[in-house]
């Protein structure tokens, strides 16, 4: 789903809070049983993704100017990616089925 929404891989800014303004012009669709994605209505950027277990959003990075200067935390579902979709650099990676282990031993329920 990734691929199909931002044209290659996701890239999202972390963060421990954020506000957000403009709510008549986002709009949301549910892309799984577990999460959304939402999007500007006006220029159609892509805004973030929540996972609705746990409500926490992930926010393109492409929204701030200083996500630049910040490398890399972390890959998931990297035996999902396109060959051409390489990121370099020390980082951990997980594949598919290691994120959603680690999301199960953690509580959280994928059916």
């Amino acid at each position: 789903m990734c691929r199909r929404w931002a044209g290659s891989f996701y890239s999202a800014q972390t963060g421990d809070s954020a506000d957000v303004s403009g709510d008549e012009a986002i709009s949301t669709y549910r892309s799984s049983e577990w999460a959304e994605r939402a999007f500007c209505s006006q220029c159609g950027s892509n805004l973030w993704y929540r996972f609705l277990p746990t409500g926490n959003r992930s926010f393109s990075a492409g929204l701030f100017d200083a996500a630049a200067a910040y490398g890399v935390e972390k890959e998931i579902f990297v035996d999902e990616r396109a060959e051409w979709c390489r990121i370099e650099g020390n980082h951990p990676r997980q594949t598919g089925e290691e994120v959603i282990a680690e999301a199960k031993a953690a509580g959280f329920s994928f059916d």
